[in-house]
Order: structure tokens, then C-alpha cells, then sequence
């Protein structure tokens, strides 16, 4: 049993036990039967902690609980019917719980069917507002109503009721002056008679205790929730992690390595490493519009297309193309993600690269007069658009040479803020991997340059965005 429904427990306990203590003064026992009612009712204590905490182990039975809290409360008060309506956002009451065949206190043109368990099922999707009728009419007041003779009261009649009322008692919840329901409990068991002085002060003291449980349920429902979108996002970070690949390859000449860190549990941000054939490997970067769940499963739509796909396509463009109408299809008019991708030919030494919509490529020849080129080629981000509004999708090809370096990096990284909202920028990633291609540095230590540049500049401000590289060397273009 976890932590929170121990904690749960122990609090309807203290429900439970104020309820009995009370049950015990209303009912007057004497003291020759103290003992033998006390053991009674201590059995039925157990039974209704072993209901109650079962009730409340999933989300789905919390509307179960509070039928129980009803049920519990009318045997404790000796009503035939009994509801626990509580207050909405909207500052309408709505039934929470109910015990028995408990009629419609207000006029409503929902209630034409006879049958008891129509009208309760058209009571729950009921709203009560402020004043109408006695419901709301005690909410609005917030006094305690006892009719011992519904019979001759005008408020009853006025309700049109096909279910008898012959007695009537109702309650509103109130905690530190604000609202939080009404109890209200509808004719003894006890035919033909009133409800009594003393039923009516148990019911005003049990209200308190409803408030407790209700309050119990809401927190252990909120806890639930976010316990199983917790599991959810466990889930999805470890689904993620799954299919970013294990290791950086070394494919002919070119050596690999690539990092991601995520804002959140999961990322938008994704790398991949796709052997088209024996010659080719395709290494992609992508980054999903937003962040968590939705821009995960992007990626994840992206990725998994392109690795299903990527063998029957002839040219990056028509590949990019197939991609972007097939998430344009699928997805939402402000989802789209965008791709970078460097098809590597081992055989003839080329890297064919495409661009949609990503960050630009960084192409650093230091032995070239130490150029640093950022290469630009068109195309739109993917999924924003139909096939027939998007332009071809550029490439450029050039051959790889042995002091050629190439950076591949989201904007994660060049946007990075720090204290001062200054962001790190395009000049300070160019002048990094610079340096880092002067000195010869391996792929992984160039990623690790970078990143300890980020966190020295960004110091104690939080990440907003996710952050991915690529770094692409030839193997004989470091130590």
C-alpha cells in the first residue's frame, strides 16, 4: 500500500471515529450496553475503513466513495434517502453522493420520468444553482432546514416530486466562511414519522465530517491524477531514451557523436543515425515545436517515418516532402517540427545535407584561410503546410575533406538565457566550435566544449529549451 493511501486511511479514520463518537451521544446509549454496542460498533468501523480505503484506490471509484459516505451517513442519521451535493467552479451544486431513492428538490423539466433510478441518473447531471429551490435555497442561506411535516410545505409541493416526501432535513457544509455543499436527507425509516430534534442535530454535526471526506476524496484524487501523469511522463522519458541510439557510429572516414538534454521530462529534440545501405548512413537532428509530451510524440512520428521510409527514396528532397504531407495529415494545425539531415557516402566521400526549416549548418575548414561557412538551403518546416504550398526542398552536396568539421545544433543552444535574458547566440557557438577545430578535438569533446561554455554563460538560470549537437568530423581530423 502506497504512502498516500496510508495517509488517506489515517484520515477517514479521525471521519470515521468523530462520526462514531457522536453516533454514540445522539443515540444515548446507557451505560449497561456500552460494551456490547461498542464492540458492534467498532466491527462496523472495520467494515467501513476496508470499503472506504478500496473505494479509493483508483481514480475511476472516487465517485464510489462518496456514495459510500452517503450511505454511511443516512444508516448513521435513519433516513431513507439521502444526497451530498457540493459546490462546482461554475457556483452550481451538483450531486456528489447518493443513498437511496432521493428526489428532486427543485423543479426541473428533466424530471418526467417515474422511475427511481432514471430521476437519479438525471439528479446527477443536475446543476443547482444559488437559490432554486430548497437545495439552493439553504446553500444561499447557509441555515440549517428541518420539515417535520413536507406535506404542508409549500417548498415541497412547488417541487412536483413523483418520489413521497414526507420528512425532510437539509445542511449546508461551511469551512472558514465559504461553501462547500449541502446534505440533505429525506424521510425517516421509521414510517410515519417525523424526522426528530436529535436526527436533525446529528445530521448538523455529520455535515462536518462529510466536508472532511469530501475533502479527502479531492485530495486523493488530485493525487492520483498526478501520480498517473507522473507515471505517464516516466513512461514517455523512457520510451525516449529508448530510441535515441545507444552509440555514436564510426562510418568510414566520418566519426560521430551527438548529446541531447531535455527542459522537461521529455524532449522535442531528437538525433538519429539511419544506415540507408552498405555506403550510407543518414544522420538526422530534429526539433519538435513545444516541449513535453505533444512535441515528443512529434518527434517520435517524424523518426519513425524516416526509418520506415528512408530506403525507397532516391533524394533527401522527395523524402522531406512525403514527410511533411504525411505529419501535415496527422497532426494539428500548430504542430510541426524541424529537421536537418546529412546523408553520409562512405564510398565516395561526400555529405549530401537538406534543411527544413532547422538551424543553419556550421561547416568549419580551418585549414581553408580557417573559414567557418553557415550553410543555408531552403526549405519550410514540416507539417505546417500542404504538399501543394510547399517549395522543393534545397540540398547541397559537397566532398568531405580531412580538416572539413560540421556542427548540427538546435536552438536550443543558441538561445540559452541567462541572469540578464541575454541569450548565448550564433557568434558564441561559431567561436567555440572554432576553437575547438583549431585544437584538433575529438567530436565528443567539441559537444563538451560547447555545453561547458553554455552552463558557464547561462550559471544558475533554469533551461528553457531543449538542447541537442551533432558534431561530424573526418577521423583524421583530431588527436
Amino acid at each position: 500500500m502506497s504512502d498516500v493511501s496510508i495517509k488517506v486511511i489515517l484520515l477517514v479514520l479521525l471521519f470515521v471515529s468523530a462520526g462514531y463518537i457522536f453516533y454514540l451521544r445522539y443515540k444515548n446509549f446507557s451505560l449497561r450496553s456500552t460494551l456490547d454496542d461498542t464492540l458492534h460498533k467498532k466491527a462496523e468501523i472495520g467494515n467501513f475503513l476496508s470499503i472506504f480505503s478500496k473505494n479509493l484506490k483508483t481514480v475511476e471509484e472516487i465517485e464510489d466513495s462518496m456514495n459510500m459516505t452517503a450511505r454511511y451517513v443516512a444508516d448513521l442519521v435513519g433516513s431513507s434517502s439521502l444526497c451530498i451535493f457540493t459546490m462546482e467552479e461554475d457556483d452550481c451544486l451538483k450531486a456528489a453522493g447518493i443513498a437511496g431513492a432521493f428526489p428532486p428538490l427543485h423543479k426541473s423539466t428533466e424530471y418526467v420520468l417515474t422511475k427511481p433510478r432514471f430521476i437519479l441518473e438525471s439528479l446527477r447531471r443536475e446543476k443547482i444553482k444559488l437559490g432554486d429551490g430548497i437545495i439552493g435555497e439553504v446553500a444561499q442561506s447557509r441555515e440549517s432546514l428541518l420539515i417535520e411535516e413536507a406535506s404542508a410545505d409549500p417548498r415541497v409541493a412547488a417541487t412536483g416530486s413523483v418520489i413521497p416526501i414526507e420528512t425532510l432535513m437539509a445542511v449546508p457544509m461551511v469551512k472558514e466562511g465559504k461553501l462547500i455543499g449541502v446534505v440533505c436527507a429525506v424521510n425517516s425509516r421509521e414510517d410515519g414519522k417525523s424526522f426528530s430534534p436529535e436526527q436533525f442535530s446529528a445530521l448538523k454535526f455529520m455535515a462536518s465530517q462529510v466536508e472532511l471526506a469530501y475533502n479527502i476524496v479531492k485530495v486523493y484524487s488530485n493525487l492520483s491524477k498526478q501520480q498517473r501523469i507522473n507515471q505517464e511522463l516516466e513512461f514517455a522519458k523512457q520510451l525516449q531514451s529508448s530510441l535515441l541510439p545507444k552509440e555514436c557510429p564510426e562510418w568510414g572516414q566520418f566519426s560521430v557523436h551527438a548529446f541531447s538534454k531535455s527542459a522537461k521530462e521529455v524532449s522535442g529534440d531528437f538525433y538519429d543515425f539511419v544506415e540507408v545501405d552498405k555506403d550510407r548512413m543518414l544522420v538526422i537532428i530534429g526539433d519538435a515545436c513545444g516541449k513535453g509530451i505533444p512535441a515528443c510524440l512529434l518527434m517520435f512520428m517524424a523518426r519513425s517515418f524516416i526509418r520506415a521510409n528512408i530506403e525507397r527514396y532516391s533524394t533527401l528532397n522527395e523524402l522531406m516532402r512525403d514527410l511533411n504531407n504525411n505529419l501535415y495529415r496527422d497532426t494539428s494545425a500548430e504542430r510541426f517540427i524541424t529537421i536537418a539531415c546529412c546523408l553520409l557516402n562512405r564510398r565516395e566521400n561526400t555529405i549530401e545535407y537538406v534543411r527544413a526549416g532547422h538551424t543553419e549548418l556550421l561547416l568549419c575548414m580551418p585549414a581553408h584561410n580557417h573559414k567557418l561557412r553557415k550553410i543555408f538551403t531552403q526549405g519550410t518546416a514540416l507539417g505546417l503546410m500542404p504538399g501543394d504550398m510547399v517549395e522543393e526542398f534545397e540540398t547541397f552536396t559537397f566532398s568531405f575533406y580531412k580538416d572539413i568539421s560540421i556542427l548540427l545544433y538546435t536552438d536550443g543552444i543558441t538561445e540559452a538565457l541567462n541572469k540578464n535574458d541575454e541569450e548565448f547566440g550564433i557568434e558564441r557557438l561559431k567561436d567555440n566550435f572554432m576553437s575547438s577545430c583549431e585544437g584538433r578535438s575529438a567530436p565528443q569533446e567539441t559537444i563538451e566544449k560547447i555545453l561547458r561554455s553554455v552552463d558557464m554563460f547561462v550559471e544558475e538560470t533554469p533551461q528553457s529549451d531543449d538542447q541537442t549537437l551533432v558534431v561530424i568530423k573526418h577521423r583524421d581530423n583530431f588527436v
